[in-house]
């Protein structure tokens, strides 16, 4: 009798484990978010914080069951750069106990958030500025928070055992913001916003109109809900009333609307991509611009079908090395930005190049990277990533749905494509962008590669 209640014991705890986890598909994962929202006063992207419109986050899933945990990360401030992007993914890898190359972090670039770059910081320290464009306290315990919110997560990781692809089309939010004349050259720089005839009356040129979406589910339960969109995400700014603009609130709608998942957003490749053709910069438009995405972001998951989750995801990396612009010389940048009698937007600029060419001369290298999920690929790119390269990786595998998440180390400014070096604007000036032309041979080359292995 004892032997036969040991036997069916065994067949009793197989079954329990095979109920418990042992069915499902070999991953996991797991949600985390942080108030990341500055005090009024701390620094912005243009000026000191005078109010707080609505909250900051850091949010992000944490992958594990698939090698070491991935971590992948979207903050709502307008970049973190250089040493900063490599504190914040140093201090993400140590909670989940994890190498560095397999944590991205991105942000969503709202333009009333704080920026985090401790290196340009310390320029600026030297020459009695600093404290006025970043601030590494605030921006250290807003880390600190995220990684801490990361830990936690991680005990609460659920399997993986079904997956969604989504795709909707956003409905007049983006345009591109280079507008060319007969010459070839840009003739208007369509920003974030536009009061001017012209630059309203002109097609939406080059954009990705599509919102894609992930989402993951243990069995019927939705866990997380996760967007890439690109454009810039502006409807107005530059006071200092800080808001995680019409994206985030479109997020939090969703939120609201769909509460069991945890809702996260990346912004894509939207360098020169902006919301200037249908805003006028009214703060009438913000909630107009929130109900255009929280709508596709509706529509692209109820649009499709969940599948059962593949077996494993692949991560693939690749580390990049990319061309400094000619304009980034360490003799000019230093005198501009120690010049007492010089503008304060001059130096602080002349202060953030130092700081990227202290990279660039020390060796460093920017991680990219591939998740590939089926047949799905999410590519993780740097900086103000022009929309070209985004549907140049679409077009690399039409044989796979291929996402975009841009805005990581944002130590390079604005890529721009080779020939938008030669077409003059705003994007590729002196004052936005830290790299070449040459930088699009390196990018596509990487892409290639990240994409040529993704499901193989």
């Amino acid at each position: 009798m004892r032997a036969a209640f040991s036997i069916s014991n065994m067949r009793l705890t197989w079954f329990v484990l095979l109920l418990a986890g042992r069915a499902y598909p070999g991953f996991s994962i797991a949600t985390f978010e942080a108030d990341v929202t500055p005090k009024v006063g701390e620094p912005v992207a243009y000026v000191a914080a005078r109010s707080i419109e609505d909250p900051l986050y850091a949010k992000g899933i944490v992958i594990t069951g698939s090698g070491k945990p991935i971590v992948l990360c979207a903050v709502d401030w307008i970049g973190i750069g250089n040493t900063g992007h490599d504190v914040f993914r140093q201090a993400l890898a140590k909670a989940a106990g994890t190498d560095l190359d397999r944590v991205m972090v991105h942000t969503l670039h709202q333009h009333d958030g704080p920026r985090f770059d401790p290196s340009s910081e310390a320029y600026l320290a030297k020459i009695g500025l600093g404290g006025k464009v970043f601030s590494d306290p605030f921006g250290n315990a807003a880390i600190a928070r995220t990684a801490d919110a990361l830990r936690k997560a991680m005990t609460k990781a659920q399997p993986v055992t079904h997956v969604q692809y989504g795709k909707a089309k956003v409905d007049k939010v983006a345009s591109n913001r280079r507008i060319l004349g007969p010459d070839g050259m840009v003739k208007v720089g369509r920003m974030s916003a536009s009061k001017i005839p012209e630059a309203i009356a002109a097609p939406e040129g080059t954009i990705d109109p599509y919102l894609q979406l992930v989402a993951y589910y243990h069995n019927g339960q939705p866990l997380a809900v996760v967007t890439y969109y690109a454009t810039h995400p502006q409807s107005y700014y530059g006071k200092g009333d800080v808001t995680a603009e019409f994206v985030g609130l479109a997020r939090a709608q969703r939120q609201r609307e769909f509460p069991g998942p945890m809702h996260i957003h990346f912004n894509g490749a939207s360098g020169n991509v902006a919301a200037g053709k249908y805003n006028d910069g009214s703060p009438a438009m913000r909630p107009v611009l929130t109900s255009r995405m929280a709508l596709a972001m509706k529509q692209a998951l109820e649009g499709s079908t969940r599948i059962a989750a593949p077996s494993t995801v692949q991560w693939r990396t690749t580390a990049v090395a990319l061309p400094k612009g000619d304009h980034i010389q360490r003799a000019p940048l230093t005198a501009r930005m120690n010049d007492a009698n010089g503008k304060f937007e001059d130096r602080r600029e002349a202060a953030i190049h130092l700081a990227w060419l202290d990279r660039v001369d020390a060796g460093h290298k920017i991680t990219l990277a591939a998740l590939s999920i089926g047949d799905m690929v999410i590519l993780h790119m740097p900086g103000e990533l022009f929309v070209e390269y985004q549907l140049e990786a679409q077009q690399m595998r039409p044989d796979r749905k291929v996402l975009m998440a841009a805005y990581g180390d944002f130590g390079p400014g604005y890529i721009g494509t080779a020939i938008a070096y030669t077409q003059g604007g705003y994007e590729v000036s002196e004052r936005a962008t830290r790299v070449g032309p040459g930088v699009e041979q390196v990018l596509r080359k990487a892409m290639k590669s990240l994409l040529g292995d993704a499901g193989q």
